[in-house]
């Protein structure tokens, strides 16, 4: 790619999963768009989608879920522990590679005016895109969050936003979005061994910068009531200037003189590789560090996958590499990837099978009648392959979800009743991402028959074995779909989904 551009969309949801994965579903709907991570959290009841994309792409898809979440987001119904004024709370545009924050601007500013003519969102601009000085913070935009915005947009010009109605107001469920640019930000969350919430507070205020305290850090005290702890919630915005490992021993140091420790730090999102360097794990304490919430790391495998690029002595010995680490993983004692990820490789595989006999065919002078529809179908499967390899993680996170919410407590009637929503949203979630899939696969099918008479007769074996593959990909997937049904009371629910196998099963 000759651009990369990140963009981290924050919505109001953070307790329902299928609300979130419609969301993303929406978000990667399109070309040159790539999921990098995914978070939600309970207490803040708001979700941090991590995704890549062109120059080009990148917008549109930000925009898509814009749209997606006004549909299934109603602020009104809405309360977590983390401020907010929209439905899509923050959408920030982060230069990766071959753009400027310039062009970060621009892409802003472009969505937040599409997002008020085609979803009658309003939205305010920030960071590098605001418009006057004060609209650079976020908090100064968001205060008051989305109930007293509301009523202070209609009587204070200062507050109004940058695209919205003549007539000053908000959305009367989806509020307001805030898009900007910005250099790379690290959501870092520090937990305190007790549940003193005027605490973490109180550290928030010391060492933010607006209050005086470190620069290019944001904090606020947060009251995690699952987990009976507090925790100081933070966004370090240029972590070259003030680096986590400060962050960390400030917070320690005020957490002791209380005479309270600290449990543990989160890292929300994806962080650089260099803003790790110099800090090991074990002294952060980073609750269930994985080396794929490093930024670098995630961004080569997802892009590996979608590319390849090994050189032509290399590529077989790389090649088997990969798919080695794959098949072991898949080996292992534990439960993914399972069924699901394996059905959604099978699919990419195949339609990557048919890019290959499209690119054999077009070199052939024989069939030059053919290129133009030979160029379509090459796109089509192009698009449909990348969908699918997202499909390979995104299966195995719905799974990890189901089993999350299972582990949840029940000893108390209002324990059992949370840990069954959270079942029920878990399980839909995990039935949609296969549905996905197999819908995925059926139209790789259809385009791989289509196939058939117009390419040379010498890749038709490969032909076959594709076609075997997106078929069983889809049997697999659909059974992977079955399997949550069971766990879902929503029968209307169920029942749209099963009118969607029965066209994929036709298919």
């Amino acid at each position: 790619m000759q651009s990369l551009v990140e963009c981290v969309p924050n919505f109001s949801e953070g307790r329902d999963a299928s609300k979130v994965e419609e969301i993303i579903q929406a978000l990667l709907a399109g070309p040159d768009v790539y999921l990098l991570d995914r978070e939600m959290d309970a207490d803040h009841n708001r979700s941090v989608i991590t995704l890549v994309g062109t120059r080009e792409a990148i917008g549109e898809a930000a925009l898509r879920g814009i749209g997606k979440a006004a549909e299934l987001i109603d602020l009104n119904q809405h309360q977590g522990a983390h401020p907010r004024l929209g439905a899509t709370d923050v959408v920030p545009f982060v230069p990766i590679h071959g753009v400027t924050i310039e062009d970060c601007i621009r892409i802003a500013e472009w969505v937040g005016e599409e997002a008020w003519r085609r979803f009658e969102v309003p939205t305010y601009l920030y960071e590098a895109a605001a418009r006057t000085p004060e609209r650079r913070s976020l908090e100064n935009i968001r205060r008051g969050q989305f109930e007293g915005v509301r009523e202070e947009v209609r009587t204070n010009p200062d507050r109004r936003p940058d695209f919205g109605p003549e007539r000053p107001g908000l959305h009367p469920t989806a509020g307001a979005t805030v898009v900007g640019a910005r250099k790379f930000l690290i959501a870092y969350n520090i937990n305190l061994a007790a549940p003193d919430v005027g605490l973490a507070k109180s550290i928030a205020k010391k060492i933010r910068a607006s209050s005086g305290g470190f620069a290019c850090v944001k904090a606020i005290g947060v009251d995690l009531k699952a987990r009976n702890l507090a925790q100081v919630s933070m966004n370090l915005t240029d972590f070259e200037t003030t680096s986590i490992g400060t962050i960390f021993d400030a917070v320690t140091r005020e957490a002791a003189r209380a005479g309270v420790s600290v449990e543990g730090s989160e890292i929300v999102g994806l962080i650089p590789r260099r803003a790790f360097e110099g800090a090991a794990v074990h002294y952060l304490k980073v609750e269930s560090f994985d080396p794929g919430v490093i930024l670098e790391n995630r961004l080569a495998s997802v892009l590996s996958a979608h590319k390849g690029g090994a050189a032509p002595g290399q590529q077989s010995s790389s090649l088997a590499n990969l798919a080695q680490a794959f098949v072991d993983a898949v080996a292992t004692d534990t439960p993914t990837p399972g069924g699901g990820s394996v059905s959604a490789l099978a699919a990419a595989l195949a339609a990557a099978l048919g890019e290959m006999v499209c690119r054999l065919t077009l070199k052939k002078k024989v069939l030059a009648d053919q290129y133009k529809k030979l160029r379509y179908e090459l796109e089509q499967l192009e698009r449909l392959r990348t969908s699918l390899m997202e499909g390979v993680d995104r299966d195995a996170d719905s799974y990890q979800a189901v089993m999350r919410a299972m582990k949840l407590p029940k000893v108390t009637p209002a324990e059992r009743e949370a840990r069954s929503k959270a079942i029920e949203d878990a399980s839909k979630c995990a039935a949609l991402v296969p549905l996905g899939t197999a819908e995925l696969a059926a139209a790789t099918s259809r385009i791989l028959e289509l196939l058939r008479p117009i390419t040379i007769p010498m890749a038709a074996s490969d032909l076959n074995v594709a076609l075997g593959l997106a078929t069983s990909a889809r049997a697999g997937a659909i059974e992977n779909v079955r399997a949550n049904l069971p766990c879902i009371q929503d029968r209307e629910w169920v029942a749209a989904i099963e009118s969607r196998l029965e066209t994929a099963t036709d298919a």
